[in-house]
């Protein structure tokens, strides 16, 4: 597929950092937030038994069709309400982390880390998306997930088109070094240890891979196991992602999620016996949720010390069946409350909040997700994957086709084609400046003014009048050399990143 030439477009002065992201879609169920791009996975029969009875629940499991990440409809997420965005502001995930992650620059695919969106102050990164329901009372079943449950998944097939998808994108990224990679989904744990071996083996031959690289994998508290996270880290893993999202029992059942609250007290023992780098993903303002039980479930995260935090508030998303039929939320001001409380119980922990949903100890930020919000590039392969690709001449952006089915037989079709990408287009020039600033404005400290020139190619002047206007408003603190988000700023970012919205 040719690249569609919108309008000429500035080109960065030097290649950004760059990253890649790796997009495993499955999951046991879609939760009823989630507008992530997640597929479901058949589970063997023994994987479906009542713990009390041994009895099989008829659970019916199938594919979702959905595209994920509100990819076709871009959105900036305001403050207490949602406006149209132009499609040119597209993103950089995951999120996640949902880190993490995908958050969206365009492209989150995501941490992160995928989807058209910005992500408001209240807003969450995407999440890893599972459960089980009881068809009769929709109840959660305890039921613990190995391995040997997902019988049904391609992992051979997928992986093969991983790696002849990654071996067809090399002539973009010749001669630049990978600093990072993401492993995002879906669960990317119910994919064996062997086959994220394979695929690092294979960047490592395919590209040249900083010996110092973050590599991160997104996993669900329901499907750990001792010896899959340590046969993970022999593969090279060295950063863990964990979907915790709560330690009550009943806000978990409301999200729709598979894990008990012990089977998260327990994932993230296991975790920290191998990994010395992991992030807890927490949501707020839940469904019944007190402030206290957020400050409750602080405390009991940070009775772990985990090197890195991230808290989102949950956002009832379009297409999901939570926005459907809503949950009873707590209020905005509720919200709010419970926000500043994470922030300063997270301050006085010794936990910086480096980026709008992120905290963490010093040294120890995700740098995957900062070459995010630092308009760096990164190279999105699999199904739904999201790339930012930048070179002398253009700043490219792909988009893969999203159906699993379909990705597969596209690759093997004939990846040399580009089949395999559902669009392909160089980011207009008048979108460049505010899908840069979308980013940059999540983050505490700002950015340098020489950031802006050095990726975008563009002097940092002729966004002069919104400076004004955003300074003007007590949205952003500024000097020669630097512009950062007030706090202010922070708590209303969308209202900021309005300003710089092309006309």
């Amino acid at each position: 597929m040719k690249p569609i030439h919108l309008a000429l477009t500035p080109a960065p002065t030097s290649a950004p950092p760059l990253s890649l992201y790796i997009h495993l879609p499955w999951c046991v169920r879609k939760c009823p937030y989630c507008d992530f791009n997640s597929h479901t996975v058949p589970v063997s029969p023994h994987a479906l038994l009542s713990p009390h009875r041994g009895e099989r629940d008829e659970v019916s499991l199938r594919e979702s069709d959905s595209n994920g990440h509100g990819e076709s409809s871009p959105q900036i997420m305001k403050q207490h309400s949602r406006m149209p965005v132009s499609p040119h502001a597209l993103l950089s995930p995951h999120r996640g982390e949902r880190d993490e992650v995908s958050l969206r620059e365009s492209d989150f695919n995501g941490h992160g880390e995928s989807s058209p969106q910005i992500m408001k102050q209240h807003s969450r990164m995407p999440v890893s998306p599972h459960s089980l329901l009881s068809p009769h009372r929709g109840e959660r079943d305890e039921v613990s997930l190995r391995e040997s449950d997902f019988n049904g998944l391609p992992e051979q097939r997928y992986t093969d088109a991983l790696i002849r998808d990654l071996e067809h994108a090399l002539p973009h990224i010749w001669g630049r070094t990978v600093r990072s990679i993401f492993f995002g989904g879906g669960t990317p744990s119910l994919f064996s240890s062997a086959a994220i071996d394979r695929l690092l083996t294979a960047v490592r031959t395919l590209t040249h891979l900083d010996p110092f690289a973050e590599i991160t994998l997104e996993a669900n508290p329901g499907t750990v196991e001792t010896q899959r996270f340590a046969e993970y880290r022999a593969a090279g893993i060295n950063r863990l992602s964990l979907g915790i999202q709560s330690f009550n029992d009943r806000h978990l059942s409301a999200l729709g999620r598979i894990h008990s609250s012990h089977e998260a007290h327990q994932a993230i023992a296991i975790t920290a016996q191998h990994f010395d780098n992991f992030n807890l993903d927490l949501m707020y303002a839940l469904p019944g949720q007190s402030p206290q039980q957020v400050a409750e479930e602080l405390r009991t995260a940070l009775s772990y010390q985990p090197p890195h935090l991230s808290c989102y508030h949950l956002t009832l998303e379009p297409n999901t069946p939570f926005y459907l039929n809503p949950p009873s939320l707590p209020d905005d001001d509720t919200a709010a409350d419970m926000q500043a409380m994470i922030e300063l119980q997270l301050a006085e922990a010794g936990y910086g909040h480096y980026e709008t949903s992120a905290f963490a100890l010093p040294r120890r930020q995700a740098r995957h997700n900062l070459n995010y919000w630092q308009f760096g590039d990164y190279l999105g392969i699999g199904a739904g994957a999201h790339s930012k690709l930048s070179s002398h001449e253009r700043i490219l952006r792909q988009h893969r086709v999203p159906q699993p089915r379909a990705y597969m037989e596209k690759v093997e079709a004939g990846a040399e084609t580009g089949q395999h990408l559902l669009s392909e287009q160089v980011v207009d020039r008048t979108a460049v400046g505010f899908e840069f600033m979308m980013n940059a404005l999540r983050l505490t400290q700002g950015f340098d003014t020489a950031l802006y020139t050095e990726r975008t190619g563009m002097p940092i002047s002729l966004l002069a009048r919104s400076l004004d206007q955003a300074e003007q408003r007590g949205l952003i603190q500024r000097d020669l050399q630097r512009i950062a988000p007030t706090p202010h700023g922070q708590r209303f970012l969308n209202d900021l990143l309005q300003l710089f919205l092309p006309e």
